[in-house]
């Protein structure tokens, strides 16, 4: 047996398991800052299932890596730990570390108010409740990124894009993770009609037209809110990232590409 699991054996028999996790978030405390501009290596500091389970950390560093240094507001929907009040908050200590001039606000159906510390608010509500988010979005100000890791449901999927992606900022990312459950029935999926519109998966699909509505030839055709503001989707395996902008941005890369 090695010295590292001779170690760990031995705090495992003498420590509780609250005492056991404190000892764990004191470490990756104190060893994040050697780490801090690899998000991999900090999902794996703070057991986030982001880095190997899911591999979404290297798209995260992709898509996030000029909020790295600002002042940002990030908003992760979905703490962790189901109903147990101290279990989660990975993913939301992670964060933090990665962005050190960020703030970091999350919300939960459970209450995980015990899990707040210096930079990371946690509200308890429903991520389809207009009302509370609403109100929460009220309070946090405009937001410079968006992460869905909540209940994957893809009803859920859809109507929480609808309600938050208007409070991004001109500029910002929403990221939706776990999209397989688009093809899981229990979860409101479908793997028999991949066309089913239900899906979120169509339902992202369907928003790629966005990026190509000035070449609809329809008199009638009416800009939607979505086609004003997505500058660009991109899909990964079980991962997708919507980019937001403004209509003169669409429109000069739209004319760039004419210029051609």
């Amino acid at each position: 047996m090695s010295i590292y699991n001779k170690i760990k054996t031995y705090l495992q028999q003498r420590l509780t398991v609250e005492q056991g996790d404190v000892l764990r978030k004191t470490i990756a405390n104190l060893l994040a800052p050697f780490v801090s501009s690899n998000l991999t290596l900090l999902a794996r500091l703070y057991k986030s299932d982001k880095a190997e389970f899911h591999w979404y950390t290297s798209h995260y560093m992709n898509h996030f890596r000029n909020f790295r240094n600002k002042k940002i507001k990030l908003l992760e929907i979905g703490v962790g730990g189901y109903e147990n009040p101290k279990a989660g908050g990975n993913s939301l200590r992670m964060w933090k570390k990665y962005f050190p001039f960020g703030k970091i606000y999350s919300i939960d159906i459970y209450d995980k108010s015990a899990l707040q510390e210096n930079r990371i608010k946690i509200y308890q509500g429903s991520q389809v409740d207009s009302v509370f988010l609403k109100k929460i979005t009220e309070t946090i100000g405009p937001l410079d990124i968006i992460i869905d890791d909540g209940s994957h449901l893809n009803e859920h999927i859809i109507e929480t894009f609808k309600i938050l992606f208007p409070k991004l900022k001109e500029g910002g990312v929403y990221a939706i993770e776990d999209i397989q459950t688009s093809y899981w029935e229990d979860y409101g999926g479908d793997s028999k009609n991949l066309n089913n519109s239900k899906t979120a998966m169509n339902f992202l699909k369907s928003l790629t037209d966005c990026l190509n509505h000035q070449e609809i030839i329809d008199e009638n055709y009416r800009e939607s809110y979505f086609d004003k503001k997505i500058v660009s989707i991109h899909f990964y395996h079980n991962l997708v990232f919507i980019h937001k902008g403004d209509n003169n941005e669409k429109s000069n890369i739209v004319n760039d590409h004419k210029k051609l």
